[in-house]
């Protein structure tokens, strides 16, 4: 990642969590990072990067909202990791955009995910949108700290069939995890880590259909 405009010191500012996975993969403070130096996070080649680009520059323009920017880009990407940079330069460098993008995810219900939520295939500054649709309303509240805690119980995984992110195909509809309030929120079931479970898309919405029986499976 190159420091182009201070952006170390940009995502120390702006996002506090992904500076400190920064920090951690560099063993530096990123906003102590010259703009003269230089350090690469991942070893891949981004050969979207010119079409994403033109993209971007064409959703930046709009006289839309900082955050129906964010989701239109993020949506036109689905399942592509998109950097902070990109974002920070969407929202017309207004530093917004870190608290925007987590009020996707904590306000609107887009899976929004990053390596701190448990995408660990993911660079540092990344984030992707891993499924063009909202998760059900009552769960969009628990706080993400939350949502980590019952994730790393849960060894990442559905409860009920083992499913993780590195089983991902692209012929298998199970595309993302998600959590289940065992008490339903509806009925006074807390957002505490004791009264959920984590469940792959296709089983939460089996739950949800009336097609499964949850019982065996609670911790």
């Amino acid at each position: 990642m190159k420091s182009r405009d201070q952006t170390s010191k940009q995502l120390a500012e702006d996002d506090p969590e992904q500076a400190k996975a920064l920090r951690d993969l560099l063993g530096v403070d990123p906003a102590s990072i010259k703009t003269t130096q230089y350090a690469l996070v991942r070893a891949e080649q981004d050969r979207d990067a010119a079409f994403r680009w033109h993209r971007l520059n064409s959703i930046r323009k709009k006289k839309i909202a900082v955050k129906d920017k964010l989701l239109e880009y993020l949506r036109a990407n689905v399942g592509q990791p998109v950097s902070g940079e990109d974002l920070r330069y969407l929202a017309n460098n207004k530093k917004e955009w870190a608290r925007r993008t987590r009020e996707l995810r904590t306000q609107g219900g887009w899976p929004v995910m990053t390596l701190q939520q448990g995408r660990k295939d993911l660079p540092v500054g990344s984030y992707v949108l891993e499924e063009d649709r909202q998760t059900y309303e009552h769960d969009r509240k628990i706080p993400d700290s939350v949502r980590i805690e019952v994730l790393e119980r849960d060894k990442f995984g559905c409860r009920v069939c083992g499913w993780t992110r590195d089983a991902a195909h692209r012929d298998d509809p199970r595309r993302l995890l998600e959590l289940h309030h065992i008490e339903e929120h509806a009925k006074g079931g807390s957002n505490e880590a004791a009264n959920l479970v984590t469940l792959c898309n296709v089983h939460h919405d089996d739950y949800h259909a009336n097609r499964l029986d949850l019982t065996s499976y609670l911790p």
